[in-house]
């Protein structure tokens, strides 16, 4: 196998919408990351709008507790506003944790083991993909040397999160139902007050 490293070719693969699946192109942001974009965006008079992804009901405060936000993309170009043609990312150097571990996600198989994912829809794995597709974890670790690590703290950035919801919940300070119907639930997401959860 050729020695490989990965380097962003400016595609913006990973930051448009996946023609034909509308709202499918998903980056995901924390709390925290959406306070330092709206500044940027000030700043340079951007549109950047985000809307609530991940959120739960909190049945003993009358809350809804946000996790996590996702970009608005551009109407007209169905990208995220930071996207420039002729460079990319244009905060390539501050941009949120999911672009940063991007295209590498990891997901637990079990008490033990991770499996690595690789968005086949980025440039430089589709030019790579049957190498890529062979590849050990350890050598996937080295060919994505600086996003590896990103993915990692992503990873753990959300199991926190997780446990600090369960502890939360034993502690008796929220309560997240585990059913919940559709009408309820929009009643919620509808009469609500939000609160961030940010760890």
């Amino acid at each position: 196998m050729i020695k490989l490293k990965y380097k962003c070719m400016k595609c913006g693969k990973c930051c448009f919408e996946i023609p034909g699946n509308s709202g499918t192109k998903r980056i995901p942001l924390y709390p925290e990351e959406v306070i330092m974009m709206i500044q940027i965006a000030k700043e340079r008079d951007l549109n950047f709008m985000v809307m609530e992804d991940l959120v739960f009901p909190d049945l003993i405060n009358h809350k809804i507790l946000v996790l996590t936000y996702r970009i608005i993309l551009d109407k007209e170009n169905q990208c995220c506003p930071f996207y420039e043609k002729e460079i990319g990312c244009s905060i390539h150097d501050i941009k949120p944790l999911a672009c940063q571990s991007y295209p590498l996600s990891l997901q637990q198989l079990d008490a033990f083991r991770f499996e690595i994912s690789i968005d086949p829809l980025c440039k430089f794995v589709k030019n790579y993909y049957d190498d890529l597709k062979k590849s050990k974890p350890e050598i996937l670790k080295k060919i994505f040397s600086m996003e590896y690590p990103k993915a990692e703290i992503f990873f753990r950035k959300n199991k926190k999160i997780q446990f600090e919801i369960r502890k939360l919940e034993a502690e008796n300070k929220i309560q997240i139902p585990r059913e919940i119907n559709l009408q309820s639930y929009n009643k919620y997401l509808k009469e609500w007050e939000r609160e961030e959860l940010i760890v």
